[in-house]
């Protein structure tokens, strides 16, 4: 047995975060609640949930007072800050994307075939991200892998673009500035991703992204809503990057409660 007891039950194929599916999607007003029941009820399972590999899921919501602590204004990545009100991520078994992503794509038809969509939605951003790595503020913290279980208060949602070298503006994110934002603050732990294509096969309403060379997502988790800690954590993140990158969409979410309409009345 290992002496280090975080270790002691791993195998040679332990359980690793490898990939997310990240989308952002707004419900056509005036079917907000039908359009959260539907999702939580039937889509997040049926979609996703019951398929192979998939390892986490959780859900999240962005109210119009969350909302107005976004930045930039004229961010690529909504039209306008108060559109992109739900947000659902979903982890992925490590080593297991493309099995993933073809029963994926085989599901979304039997779906389609059986009428179990939502028309009444618009996705704002959807996209599968690559895992590149964890940030702890506390060196035996929650681990990614079950950052969405933990249910964590809140979720600070950044999405930036690198000015140079992607993978150099990472490295100096995660060795030297990201660790200096996370210290001694209410935000535990942030996770990067970086962006591939969407695959052959998405759904028809999935805009095609862009500049997948250059972005990057970070996900960081708090202890506390994220309104409470805002301005003294996330407000200016963009100074704190300085040169390394630019932050193009910076959001604050809670998770959704699940079995109740909580929230679908303070969207806009």
């Amino acid at each position: 047995m290992s002496d280090d007891p975080t270790k002691a039950f791993l195998t040679d194929d332990p359980v690793e975060l490898g990939s997310i599916l990240f989308t952002m999607v707004e419900p056509t007003r005036g079917y907000e609640v039908e359009y959260n029941r539907w999702y939580e009820r039937d889509h997040l399972y049926s979609g996703v949930m019951i398929g192979p590999y998939s390892l986490a899921a959780g859900r999240f919501v962005a109210t119009r007072d969350l909302k107005a602590l976004r930045y930039p204004a004229d961010s690529p990545i909504t039209p306008d800050p108060q559109t992109g009100s739900y947000l659902a991520i979903y982890f992925i078994l490590a080593r297991h994307h493309d099995e993933w992503w073809r029963w994926g794509r085989r599901q979304v038809k039997v779906l389609i075939d059986a009428n179990r969509m939502f028309e009444q939605r618009t996705h704002v951003h959807t996209q599968l991200y690559n895992y590149e790595g964890e940030i702890r503020r506390d060196a035996d913290g929650v681990p990614a892998e079950l950052a969405l279980d933990h249910r964590f208060p809140g979720l600070a949602v950044v999405m930036g673009k690198t000015s140079g070298d992607r993978a150099a503006g990472l490295a100096t994110l995660r060795d030297k500035i990201v660790p200096d934002v996370l210290a001694g603050s209410r935000a535990a732990l942030c996770l990067t991703f970086t962006p591939f294509p969407m695959p052959p096969g998405q759904p028809s309403d999935v805009p095609a992204s862009a500049d997948d060379e250059s972005r990057f997502l970070q996900l960081f988790f708090c202890d506390d809503r994220p309104e409470e800690i805002w301005e003294e954590t996330f407000a200016k993140l963009d100074e704190r990057y300085g040169e390394t990158a630019d932050v193009i969409f910076a959001s604050p979410f809670v998770h959704t409660v699940p079995g109740t309409d909580t929230y679908t009345d303070e969207l806009w």
